[in-house]
């Protein structure tokens, strides 16, 4: 689990699914309310390497670009990456500067299946430009319709659709 800004707290749909899910681990990062783009990419890195099972990351907002920032310090490819509501990284008026220090997202391809979830009134995130991400890493993209962040917020702590998204996800993953 590599949550974004703040955390992703106790009603997350993060937390929850980190609770049933037995073999899952969440990225600590040393502070969630003052993300540093290099630490946390480093920490996600520093999980995934000492991992010895294949690896599934699942991400959400400011927890996608670490994931693509991390992959670089990473010694093994992820076996596939959820990747759920990820900020516009352009986009000065929506982040603050520490969020977008996080950018530029890359622009090629990933080298593992991947699924981006997006919503149509994000505030963080433009769905067409979530949609060009999507193109651009050649993952799949999920319209999770008027979701917002897709966050406690908005109403999505149990979050039962993302839950069935997932496992679709993992059972079209090879292997």
């Amino acid at each position: 689990m590599v949550p974004g800004f703040s955390g992703s707290g106790p009603l997350h749909w993060q937390t929850r699914w980190q609770e049933k899910l037995p073999t899952s681990r969440r990225v600590d990062q040393k502070d969630w309310d003052d993300p540093e783009r290099e630490p946390w990419a480093e920490r996600l890195a520093d999980l995934v390497n000492g991992c010895d099972r294949p690896v599934v990351l699942v991400a959400h907002s400011l927890g996608v670009p670490t994931v693509l920032n991390a992959l670089e310090m990473m010694n093994r490819q992820p076996a596939g990456a959820f990747l759920v509501a990820p900020p516009d990284l352009d986009n000065a008026e929506l982040l603050t500067p520490r969020m977008l220090a996080f950018g530029p997202y890359p622009r090629q391809p990933l080298a593992f299946p991947s699924l981006v979830i997006a919503s149509r009134n994000d505030p963080y995130c433009g769905y067409q430009h979530s949609e060009d991400l999507a193109k651009t890493w050649n993952a799949l993209l999920l319209d999770a319709g008027e979701a917002g962040h897709i966050n406690t917020e908005a109403g999505y702590g149990p979050w039962p659709e993302g839950t069935m998204a997932f496992a679709q996800f993992l059972r079209n993953l090879p292997g």
